[in-house]
């Protein structure tokens, strides 16, 4: 077999809208094995033929939940060894990228479009763990990042 292997995805995103953000980049994934966690199970019917993880829901409020977050995501890092780490938000999504960055995963955070004065607190923290930082509104961005490529509206 020759060719490059495939890329292997972990997306990331709580739900509501940091889930339906994330679902819109489906088909730039198409190319790659992509596994996706959230915080529902319901939403397993939105990626079919993808592997799918739930993982507990939690904010910077909850220390433990937090960790809880923090330990489902290193045993799917360590199950499924991704090459790339990309999430929506929000405090789940964070996590993985700081856990991906000591899985030696490449990192992608895009900041939620509700976040239309500031970045959100999560977005903020990300600066120092993404390899890409990203905001959807163009005058939120900065020359050292977050950038702005466009909207997934």
């Amino acid at each position: 077999m020759t060719g490059r292997p495939t890329r292997k995805i972990l997306a990331v995103a709580s739900g509501g809208g940091h889930w339906v953000q994330l679902l819109r980049l489906k088909s730039v994934f198409a190319d790659c094995a992509t596994t996706f966690a959230t915080v529902n199970h319901a939403y397993r019917a939105d990626v079919p033929g993808n592997r799918f993880y739930v993982i507990s829901d939690a904010t910077r409020w909850s220390k433990i939940g937090l960790l809880m977050v923090a330990a489902q995501l290193a045993r799917i890092m360590m199950k499924e060894s991704p090459d790339v780490i990309i999430s929506t938000g929000a405090a789940p999504g964070y996590i993985a990228l700081r856990l991906g960055r000591l899985f030696g995963a490449k990192t992608i955070w895009i900041d939620s479009i509700a976040n239309v004065e500031q970045l959100s607190l999560s977005g903020q923290w990300a600066r120092s763990t993404a390899d890409l930082w990203l905001t959807q509104w163009p005058h939120l961005a900065k020359p050292n990042g977050p950038h702005f490529v466009g909207t997934l509206l």
